[in-house]
Formats: structure tokens, C-alpha cells, sequence
């Protein structure tokens, strides 16, 4: 009994951080443009390295 007054803040601490972090990425437009980095990769031009 006395562990979940460990786990319970732990749980609602690290579901708060993870949250937190949500809402930054949403805040610096990290998912503003899911199409265009998706045909981005399809339509890269094929350059081989020079070695």
C-alpha cells in the first residue's frame, strides 16, 4: 500500500512531462508539414559521394 504513494506522483509526473513535451513540439511547429517531408524523401535526387 505505502508503494503507491510513490508510483502515483511518479506516474502523474512523468505523464506531465510527457505532455509538456507534446505541447512544445506542437508550440515550434514540429508537425506542420508531414506531407511535404514525406515526398521529400520519394523525390530526392540521386547524387553519388565522391570518395
Amino acid at each position: 500500500m505505502t508503494d503507491y504513494f510513490f508510483l502515483i506522483p511518479i506516474a502523474i509526473g512523468l505523464g506531465l512531462c510527457g505532455l509538456a513535451a507534446f505541447l512544445w513540439a506542437l508550440k515550434s511547429d514540429q508537425y506542420d508539414d508531414m506531407q511535404g517531408a514525406a515526398e521529400r524523401i520519394l523525390h530526392q535526387d540521386d547524387v553519388p559521394l565522391s570518395r
